[in-house]
């Protein structure tokens, strides 16, 4: 079972790249769209997939790890790149000062953390950076009063994924008493964060 809850929350998370694509795709406009947000992920994903140079899990974990980083490539390359949607992406509004993101994902490794090397302090930053990455996401969408349908979905998707990546720990500490504490606390601030920017939505 707990193998299942962690496939659908990957399917979930790939969904949520797959829904901005089409969007800009089908648009041909980037408007809502932060490629600040964007970039963190990337950065998020080449620091946590490093263990693909050196480990081989199975195939579906080496492909979705290859999606969520090629998916992140495919947008930036949209927003930064593609003639007729780069125009449309407007600098004004995605200008949140994203280093301090980077600056508390750092300190917050280094406070939570499973073992303290490398490797695990990587994967530790990674998990943080991730938890506030949707931190210019929200800001271009309060500078624009609003989003439309596709964004809501995407976020909506994102919560998900998070969502169901707390339950496959809150069942595998039930069944095998494991839980690893960095992926469950960065985790339900990511999730949090979600769910306060649906309230204010619903309440504007």
């Amino acid at each position: 079972m707990w193998s299942g809850i962690r496939t659908f929350a990957d399917c979930m998370h790939l969904l949520s790249f797959i829904i901005i694509i089409y969007k800009l795709v089908s648009q041909r406009n980037s408007k809502g769209v932060s490629l600040k947000t964007q970039e963190i992920y990337l950065v998020v994903f080449c620091s946590r997939y490093l263990d693909l140079f050196f480990y081989y899990i199975s195939f579906y974990n080496t492909f979705m790890k290859i999606s969520f980083i090629s998916c992140t490539i495919v947008i930036i390359y949209l927003i930064r790149l593609r003639p007729g949607i780069s125009e449309t992406y407007s600098k004004d509004d995605d200008d949140l000062p994203h280093q301090y993101l980077f600056l508390f994902a750092i300190i917050a490794a280094l406070i939570v953390h499973t073992q303290f090397s490398w490797w695990e302090m990587t994967w530790s930053f990674s998990l943080w950076l991730e938890a506030v990455a949707i931190f210019p996401q929200i800001n271009v969408l309060t500078k624009l009063g609003g989003a439309e349908a596709f964004i809501l979905h995407y976020i909506a998707a994102l919560g998900s994924y998070r969502f169901f990546y707390i339950l496959f720990w809150a069942y595998r500490y039930s069944t095998d008493g494991y839980i690893c504490w960095t992926s469950v606390l960065s985790g339900i601030l990511q999730v949090a964060l979600y769910v306060d920017f649906f309230v204010l939505y619903i309440k504007k």
